[in-house]
Protein backbone atom coordinates (compact mmCIF):
# COMPACT_ATOMS: atom_id res chain seq x y z
CA UNK A 1 0.00 0.00 0.00
CA UNK A 2 2.60 2.32 0.76
CA UNK A 3 4.80 1.34 -2.17
CA UNK A 4 1.56 2.54 -4.43
CA UNK A 5 0.63 5.66 -2.40
CA UNK A 6 4.52 6.42 -3.36
CA UNK A 7 3.84 5.66 -7.17
CA UNK A 8 0.80 8.25 -6.78
CA UNK A 9 2.69 10.86 -5.06
CA UNK A 10 6.13 10.84 -7.58
CA UNK A 11 3.24 11.26 -10.28
CA UNK A 12 1.62 13.81 -8.84
CA UNK A 13 4.73 16.06 -8.67
CA UNK A 14 5.95 15.19 -12.07
CA UNK A 15 2.58 16.57 -13.12
CA UNK A 16 3.16 19.37 -11.18
CA UNK A 17 6.60 19.84 -12.69
CA UNK A 18 5.55 19.48 -16.23
CA UNK A 19 2.95 22.01 -15.70
CA UNK A 20 5.25 24.58 -14.51
CA UNK A 21 7.21 23.23 -17.66
CA UNK A 22 4.08 24.88 -19.43
CA UNK A 23 2.98 27.78 -17.35
CA UNK A 24 5.97 29.29 -15.48
CA UNK A 25 7.12 32.80 -17.80
CA UNK A 26 10.82 32.37 -17.29
CA UNK A 27 12.07 29.89 -20.03
CA UNK A 28 15.06 29.08 -17.60
CA UNK A 29 12.83 28.01 -15.04
CA UNK A 30 10.86 25.96 -17.24
CA UNK A 31 14.02 24.47 -18.28
CA UNK A 32 14.59 23.56 -14.59
CA UNK A 33 11.01 22.34 -14.40
CA UNK A 34 12.06 19.90 -16.76
CA UNK A 35 14.69 18.74 -15.70
CA UNK A 36 12.46 18.13 -12.49
CA UNK A 37 9.84 15.75 -14.26
CA UNK A 38 12.19 13.62 -16.17
CA UNK A 39 14.11 13.29 -12.93
CA UNK A 40 10.75 12.04 -11.41
CA UNK A 41 10.33 9.94 -14.50
CA UNK A 42 13.48 8.27 -13.60
CA UNK A 43 12.32 8.03 -10.07
CA UNK A 44 9.21 5.96 -10.99
CA UNK A 45 11.76 3.59 -13.31
CA UNK A 46 13.25 2.62 -10.65
CA UNK A 47 10.11 1.87 -8.90
CA UNK A 48 9.25 -0.46 -11.39
CA UNK A 49 12.18 -1.94 -11.04
CA UNK A 50 13.68 -0.73 -14.59
CA UNK A 51 17.11 0.31 -13.30
CA UNK A 52 18.69 0.37 -17.02
CA UNK A 53 16.06 2.90 -17.97
CA UNK A 54 16.46 4.83 -15.16
CA UNK A 55 19.96 5.41 -15.75
CA UNK A 56 19.60 6.14 -19.80
CA UNK A 57 16.82 8.33 -18.45
CA UNK A 58 19.09 10.52 -16.08
CA UNK A 59 22.23 10.25 -18.90
CA UNK A 60 20.24 11.25 -21.70
CA UNK A 61 17.43 13.09 -21.40
CA UNK A 62 18.38 15.00 -17.86
CA UNK A 63 22.20 15.31 -18.83
CA UNK A 64 22.23 15.72 -22.27
CA UNK A 65 18.99 17.31 -23.43
CA UNK A 66 18.51 19.36 -20.56
CA UNK A 67 21.89 20.72 -20.16
CA UNK A 68 21.28 21.26 -24.25
CA UNK A 69 18.12 23.19 -23.74
CA UNK A 70 20.12 25.18 -20.58
CA UNK A 71 23.03 25.96 -22.63
CA UNK A 72 20.54 26.82 -26.29
CA UNK A 73 18.88 29.59 -23.53
CA UNK A 74 22.29 30.59 -22.37
CA UNK A 75 23.18 31.86 -25.45
CA UNK A 76 20.07 33.46 -26.66
CA UNK A 77 20.02 37.47 -25.47
CA UNK A 78 17.07 39.26 -23.85
CA UNK A 79 16.10 36.27 -22.24
CA UNK A 80 13.52 38.06 -20.28
CA UNK A 81 12.78 41.58 -20.18
CA UNK A 82 10.41 44.58 -20.39
CA UNK A 83 10.53 44.73 -24.42
CA UNK A 84 9.84 40.39 -24.65
CA UNK A 85 6.89 39.82 -24.90
CA UNK A 86 5.66 37.09 -21.78
CA UNK A 87 2.63 35.47 -22.96
CA UNK A 88 1.09 34.20 -26.46
CA UNK A 89 -1.89 35.17 -28.29
CA UNK A 90 -2.34 31.77 -29.36
CA UNK A 91 -3.91 30.43 -26.27
CA UNK A 92 -7.03 29.66 -26.90
CA UNK A 93 -5.66 27.93 -30.25
CA UNK A 94 -3.67 25.64 -28.14
CA UNK A 95 -6.31 24.70 -25.69
CA UNK A 96 -8.82 23.54 -28.25
CA UNK A 97 -6.04 21.75 -29.31
CA UNK A 98 -5.21 20.14 -26.40
CA UNK A 99 -8.84 19.58 -25.15
CA UNK A 100 -9.36 17.66 -28.46
CA UNK A 101 -5.94 15.85 -28.38
CA UNK A 102 -7.05 14.33 -24.69
CA UNK A 103 -10.37 13.37 -26.73
CA UNK A 104 -8.80 11.42 -29.35
CA UNK A 105 -6.70 9.81 -26.86
CA UNK A 106 -9.21 9.08 -24.46
CA UNK A 107 -11.05 7.68 -27.59
CA UNK A 108 -8.48 5.69 -28.86
CA UNK A 109 -7.29 4.39 -25.04
CA UNK A 110 -10.93 2.82 -24.36
CA UNK A 111 -11.61 1.30 -27.87
CA UNK A 112 -8.13 -0.39 -27.66
CA UNK A 113 -8.18 -3.66 -26.20
CA UNK A 114 -5.25 -4.11 -24.02
CA UNK A 115 -4.70 -8.21 -23.26
CA UNK A 116 -2.49 -9.09 -20.67
CA UNK A 117 -1.70 -12.75 -20.30
CA UNK A 118 0.27 -14.45 -17.03
CA UNK A 119 3.10 -15.39 -19.99
CA UNK A 120 3.40 -11.46 -20.78
CA UNK A 121 3.25 -10.32 -17.11
CA UNK A 122 5.89 -13.61 -16.41
CA UNK A 123 8.34 -12.19 -18.96
CA UNK A 124 11.82 -10.86 -18.16
CA UNK A 125 13.83 -8.92 -20.41
CA UNK A 126 17.14 -8.84 -20.05
CA UNK A 127 19.37 -5.19 -20.23
CA UNK A 128 20.57 -7.55 -23.22
CA UNK A 129 17.81 -7.93 -25.05
CA UNK A 130 16.82 -4.38 -24.41
CA UNK A 131 20.11 -3.10 -25.41
CA UNK A 132 20.13 -5.03 -28.80
CA UNK A 133 16.54 -3.78 -29.72
CA UNK A 134 17.78 -0.17 -28.54
CA UNK A 135 20.30 -0.63 -31.24
CA UNK A 136 18.96 -2.48 -33.64
CA UNK A 137 15.04 -2.85 -34.36
CA UNK A 138 14.90 0.89 -32.63
CA UNK A 139 18.33 2.97 -34.25
CA UNK A 140 16.38 4.63 -36.67
CA UNK A 141 13.79 6.16 -34.48
CA UNK A 142 16.73 7.50 -31.82
CA UNK A 143 18.77 9.33 -35.00
CA UNK A 144 16.25 10.54 -36.14
CA UNK A 145 15.07 12.50 -32.94
CA UNK A 146 18.76 13.14 -32.89
CA UNK A 147 18.68 15.18 -36.10
CA UNK A 148 15.33 16.71 -35.35
CA UNK A 149 17.12 18.07 -31.29
CA UNK A 150 20.14 19.51 -33.34
CA UNK A 151 18.12 21.55 -36.10
CA UNK A 152 15.64 22.62 -32.95
CA UNK A 153 18.88 23.68 -31.46
CA UNK A 154 20.12 25.12 -34.75
CA UNK A 155 17.00 27.27 -35.47
CA UNK A 156 16.96 28.55 -31.43
CA UNK A 157 20.27 29.44 -31.98
CA UNK A 158 19.16 31.67 -35.68
CA UNK A 159 15.82 32.84 -34.13
CA UNK A 160 17.40 34.24 -31.32
CA UNK A 161 20.44 35.75 -33.31
CA UNK A 162 17.90 37.20 -36.01
CA UNK A 163 17.11 39.92 -32.96
CA UNK A 164 20.42 41.08 -32.18
CA UNK A 165 22.03 44.56 -33.79
CA UNK A 166 24.22 43.77 -37.05
CA UNK A 167 27.21 44.66 -35.03
CA UNK A 168 27.57 42.07 -33.24
CA UNK A 169 27.50 39.55 -35.91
Amino acid sequence: MAAKFGTYAVMAVILIFALGVVTLRNIFHCALCLAAALIGTAVLYVAFRAEYLAAIQILLYVGAVVTLIIFAIMLTEHLAGKTVRQNNSQSPLAIAGLLGFVALLTVVILKTPWPVTQTALKAKVSVMALGEALMGTYVFPFEVISIILIAALIGTVVIAKKDAPEERL
